[in-house]
């Protein structure tokens, strides 16, 4: 069985020394969240996640979700609803919600450790709460006065839970392409008629009421995306006082059986009329709906991270005790009868490129939880805009980088145990198979690739590029000729520059043949993400400046962020020449001939 062990050290290095997080939120005006406050959170949210949810990991894995056919009910694997009733006695639903609304009104920057820490822990039992925040978000901004009054309070208290309801049977990413229809009735109510499939949580046990929110298209609606509205569709009906009345007509009508999160509720829901309340404006529902997807792609982000770090905590464990063969260069251990495996090259090269990934992803994703808290707190309206630009420009980057890297440290260190890797007894496999839907759901790769380059880059003219832009040049001027960091910058500047003409070029390629802007935006996205990813190791090496860590640490630190700018960074090559290849090798192939010769 794999373990975990919340990396506390790291994170209270990203937060404290080189976000300076302290100096940060004393500035927005977070008065409570003092270094004292914040590790408090941190050392409880870590013995959440490590003696209840870590010990339910393998259950949910082997047991999973099952349903009434008769009833439609979900019953979630064995300690699952117990986990969460302490997860709501602890306050953590609340953590980062605003007082307003019933929340703690911690900076998000404190929320995420604690997700990391959760997903981590038992990706599958983080996926009930993980919604409700994006719902809380959503109504927050659009909801009515009643709609505030009557669903904030329970699902900031967790007593309710929330779902994103938007995939049906016959689209995915198209929402323009909805069938779910609602119809006025005329209490102001609308019925909703359905089949939304996908739907994260969408049943379970844990609560006393689930909140959906469902796009769907009103009798009036226009053709395609632009028809679209949103509407809240609880589980069972409520009051104008906020009391719950009867079940409302929708169920699950079945569980996916799915590759892995075997212990997470992935639901078909069936809506027949279910009694629900618009939100927003009529035809406005995808801008209400991205306020909750965006929170839930930075969400999802965490969660590769936090899968991530667990796969290579194992993988070191077993490194230092597996014995296999003697070192190249002369017995390390002569008085054992062979040398652990961490003494060979190549489970160096796995293990560096684990923590290489997971420590500099944790301090990028880091960072666009901070610029959330500024954009919505910041002192000036300039300082708030860039911040929101930053957000938007980072966030397609930290869900499709972190989840896609995911997928290599999960398998790097199942490789790291050989055959014993491929076993369900050490839980390695498991990560792996977790891990595979993080790409996936919220937005697929492709997805966050096209949203960065054709939406953050070109149609928004490059406001969040420009902002990072600035942020790497300026750090590089600053520590120019600085020894080795000197060195890591003079290569930041050279690829901020080769990012800045790569933007440039797609985006005049793209206006002669619009194929160039889809052929060139994974390599866009990858090179993005390992850019920015040297930027921060380059600033954590800075950062030991004065931190107060070990020199263990400290060495750590040098020796990884070198490794990463000598064997990964190098990447960016790769990711260059493809997009400077254009469209034309992709799309050369006609549809009929790809599977010509079979």
């Amino acid at each position: 069985m794999s373990r975990y062990d919340a990396p506390l050290t790291d994170m209270r290095f990203v937060l404290f020394d080189l976000l300076r997080s302290e100096q940060a939120f004393a500035h927005l005006g977070y008065t409570d969240a003092t270094r004292d406050v914040i590790d408090a959170v941190l050392e409880e949210g870590a013995r959440f996640a490590t003696q209840v949810l870590a010990p339910l990991n393998r259950v949910g894995d082997e047991v999973g979700c099952t349903l009434d056919a008769a009833t439609g009910d979900v019953r979630t694997p064995p300690g699952f609803k117990e986990a969460y009733a302490q997860y709501v006695e602890g306050g953590w639903t609340g953590l980062v919600t605003a007082t307003e609304h019933g929340g703690q009104g911690l900076p998000h920057l404190v929320g995420f450790p604690i997700k990391e820490m959760v997903d981590a822990a038992n990706l599958a039992w983080g996926n009930f709460p993980l919604l409700s925040n994006g719902a809380v978000e959503a109504l927050s901004v659009y909801g009515t006065e009643w709609q505030r009054e009557v669903f904030l309070k329970p699902l900031v208290e967790g007593r309710w839970t929330g779902t994103m309801c938007l995939t049906e049977p016959h689209c995915g990413s198209d929402l323009g392409l909805l069938r779910t229809r609602a119809e006025p009735r005329d209490d102001g109510t609308y019925a909703i008629s359905g089949t939304k499939i996908f739907i994260t949580a969408g049943e379970h046990d844990m609560t006393d009421n689930i909140v959906h929110l469902v796009l769907a298209k009103l009798p009036d609606a226009p053709a395609g995306s632009r028809g679209i509205s949103l509407f809240v569709v609880p589980k069972f009906r409520v009051a104008q006082d906020g009391s719950i009345g009867e079940r409302n007509t929708l169920r699950c009508g079945s569980l996916e059986h799915k590759m892995g999160i075997h212990g997470s509720a992935t639901c078909v829901m069936n809506f027949d009329g279910a009694e629900g309340y618009l939100v927003g404006e009529p035809h406005k529902g995808l801008m209400a709906m991205f306020v909750m997807m965006n929170t839930a792609r930075l969400a999802v982000g965490l969660q590769g991270l936090g899968l991530s770090d667990r796969a290579y905590q194992n993988a070191l464990a077993y490194a230092k005790e597996r014995l296999q063969m003697r070192s190249a260069t002369g017995a390390k251990f002569p008085d054992k009868p062979a040398d652990p495996i961490i003494v060979h090259p190549d489970v160096r090269r796995m293990l560096l490129t684990c923590k290489a990934l997971v420590e500099g992803g944790r301090a990028m994703s880091y960072d666009a939880a901070l610029q959330f808290d500024i954009a919505s707190h910041g002192t000036t309206e300039d300082e708030r805009a860039e911040a929101d630009a930053l957000v938007g420009f980072l966030t397609p980057i930290v869900k499709a980088c972190l989840t896609e890297w995911s997928i290599e440290v999960t398998y790097d260190a199942l490789q790291c145990f050989g055959g014993h890797g491929y076993i369900h007894e050490h839980g390695l496999e498991q990560l792996a198979r977790d891990a595979r839907i993080t790409t996936l759901y919220e937005g697929t790769t492709g997805i966050q690739a096209l949203d960065l380059l054709g939406r953050k880059v070109i149609q928004m003219k490059g406001a969040g590029l420009k902002a990072m832009l600035g942020r790497i040049r300026s750090f590089a001027e600053s520590r120019a000729g600085d020894g080795e960091i000197g060195t890591y910058c003079a290569e930041l500047s050279d690829l901020a520059a080769q990012w800045q003409h790569l933007s440039v070029s797609i985006a005049q390629r793209s206006g002669e043949n619009a194929d160039e802007l889809g052929a060139a935006s994974y390599d866009y996205l990858m090179f993005s993400g390992y850019v920015l990813l040297g930027y921060w190791w380059a600033r954590s090496v800075a950062a030991l400046d004065g931190a107060s860590v070990t020199p263990a640490f400290a060495d750590a630190k040098r020796a990884t962020a070198r490794f990463y700018f000598e064997r990964i960074l190098p990447r960016t090559l790769l990711h260059a020449a493809a997009i400077r290849s254009g469209a034309d090798a992709l799309m050369a192939l006609d549809a009929e001939a790809f599977d010509a010769g079979r």
